[in-house]
């Protein structure tokens, strides 16, 4: 079985989202709410996927930079007070 790469891996992802809107687009209501179900999926997703960097030691500055945000914009969003390793000011 061939092994796919984590990039492709959410490139597919991103092609079936798009592609369950245009669908869910000539739907019933449900399938909307259904939809609309998945973002908080996706942000559990996001949350375990920070979580797991930071288990690795990943910094926050590290995650901020990845997500476009600075340290403490990274922390502000998905930080919570058992994780901060710098002291508050």
């Amino acid at each position: 079985m061939r092994k796919v790469e984590t990039s492709e891996w959410l490139k597919m992802l991103s092609r079936m989202i798009r592609a369950a809107g245009r669908r869910v687009a000539d739907c019933d209501e449900h399938e909307l709410a259904q939809l609309v179900r998945l973002r908080a999926e996706l942000d559990d997703a996001i949350n375990s996927a920070i979580q797991g960097q930071r288990s690795s030691g990943r910094s926050w500055a590290h995650i901020g930079l990845a997500l476009g945000l600075s340290r403490q914009g990274a922390f502000r969003r998905y930080g919570n007070e058992k994780q901060q390793q710098y002291p508050s000011c």
